[in-house]
């Protein structure tokens, strides 16, 4: 599956671009006065919602619906959760609920249909996306409706073991689309599966269907989606699957080549995926529970710590972290930042006592931001420290962490990105919706 959020992603990369979190209970609300049976009122789970207290705002939603089960906000949002977990049957149950009380509420359409696209049932979105009105989905529709038996068909071994080719910028590694002979492709959790113009051409690709919209270097794009019949990694084949690519260059990679591609999260939650930054390989698993239970008794004799995870749109992995002293909160986890380990805003900077360099600004795209070094930021107990980061003067569509908070309805506190990881193997396990951090 490919991007149906934006492809203003592209705009601010340099190459292609809550507290209470967990499913524990929140605590009691306080007795109003001594004695007092009374309880104070209850809080607004919309605003839980915003805070990233996804649990608690659950329990709101559900305690809203029970009073009024014609209440299609709180069935919009008791879906979005769900779906935010893959707790798909929940998902599909109040995002259709949500539907049949308010037609014309499309941000639950394309979200249901996000949910089948997530279960590889493409034929059941394709409806829903016509629905929108929207260009993007009217072409991930045509795109889908072009997938001719089963999507996303995995063949082969059990585990793919691919040693990466290069570290830096961003990590990279070997495949080879329709049969062809192996190319270099990218890692990057903030992506789906994009090629490059020339990779699609000599694979024989057609556009489908296309979408305009974003820049690239000041430069108005196009994203062409097509239907890929196969891509191999390691003793891993997928076979008919979507895939895109636009019209602009990547940097070279360190040997002067050009990557075919990039590979995101749109293929690693098809696996139990490890990202071995100190090992340099990926690993990529079949969901079967043998190679679950295989991975954990392995992770437990290395295991930094085991955070949850959530999935916002196609390809947004996010978990929590914490800047210094503030946190944990929501964060992104977005592998494809160059040569730094974190990207928030001023303001956040600012506010959680990060000192900001403003002697040394940088400007991309016309977008200002300045070099950020805090003495400490974390996911759970993997600890950066004087770690390498920016911090920007606007929050605009595109931005890794803050930038993405008004889309997802949801505050986020920053993105850990490419320098952060680099001591560590990360995994994300998109079945329990774990994100497994261990020493490489």
């Amino acid at each position: 599956m490919t991007s149906r959020d934006d492809i203003h992603t592209f705009d601010r990369r340099m190459f292609l671009r809550g507290v209470g979190l967990t499913a524990a209970a929140g605590a009691a609300l306080p007795l109003m006065g001594s004695g007092s049976a009374a309880f104070a009122s209850p809080p607004d789970p919309d605003q839980l919602f915003k805070n990233g207290k996804f649990a608690e705002a659950e329990r709101g939603y559900r305690h809203l619906l029970r009073k009024n089960p014609q209440n299609a906000h709180a069935a919009a949002r008791l879906g979005y959760i769900a779906l935010l977990s893959n707790r798909f049957h929940a998902a599909e149950n109040f995002l259709s609920r949500a539907i049949s009380l308010a037609p014309a509420d499309i941000a639950s359409k394309q979200r249901l249909a996000e949910c089948f696209v997530r279960q590889d049932q493409h034929a059941r979105a394709v409806p829903l996306l016509r629905q929108t009105g929207d260009q993007r989905d009217a072409a991930f529709a045509t795109v889908f409706a072009n997938l001719a038996g089963t999507p996303w068909r995995i063949q082969g071994a059990a585990e793919a073991h691919l040693p990466f080719h290069t570290l830096d910028p961003v990590p990279s590694v070997e495949a080879s689309l329709n049969g062809g002979a192996t190319k270099k492709f990218l890692l990057d959790t903030y992506s789906t599966l994009d090629l490059s113009p020339e990779a699609a051409e000599e694979a024989g690709l057609q556009a489908l269907a296309t979408v305009s919209g974003g820049v690239v270097n000041n430069t108005p794009i196009t994203m062409y989606l097509g239907v890929l019949n196969s891509f191999r990694v390691g003793e891993i084949e997928i076979r008919n699957l979507p895939v895109q690519w636009i019209d602009t260059q990547r940097p070279p990679l360190p040997d002067g080549s050009q990557p075919a591609g990039v590979i995101g999260t749109t293929v690693f939650y098809h696996f139990l995926t490890t990202m071995d930054y100190a090992g340099q390989a990926l690993i990529l698993r079949r969901k079967t529970e043998a190679q679950r239970r295989k991975f954990r008794a392995q992770a437990r004799r290395s295991r930094v710590d085991e955070l949850p995870l959530w999935l916002a749109g196609d390809h947004y992995p996010c978990t929590v972290g914490s800047l210094l002293n503030s946190g944990p909160r929501l964060v992104t986890v977005d592998t494809g930042g160059i040569a730094h380990a974190l990207d928030t805003t001023v303001e956040i900077a600012e506010r959680t006592g990060i000192e900001v360099d403003y002697a040394n600004p940088v400007e991309h795209n016309r977008r200002k931001y300045y070099p950020i070094t805090p003495d400490r930021v974390s996911l759970g107990k993997a600890v950066g420290r004087n770690v390498r980061g920016y911090a920007w003067e606007t929050v605009f569509p595109g931005l890794p962490g803050p930038g993405q908070s008004a889309r997802f309805g949801f505050d986020l506190l920053a993105n850990f990105t490419h320098e952060f990881f680099k001591p560590f193997a990360i995994t994300f396990d998109y079945t329990d919706m774990d994100f497994i951090i261990t020493r490489g």
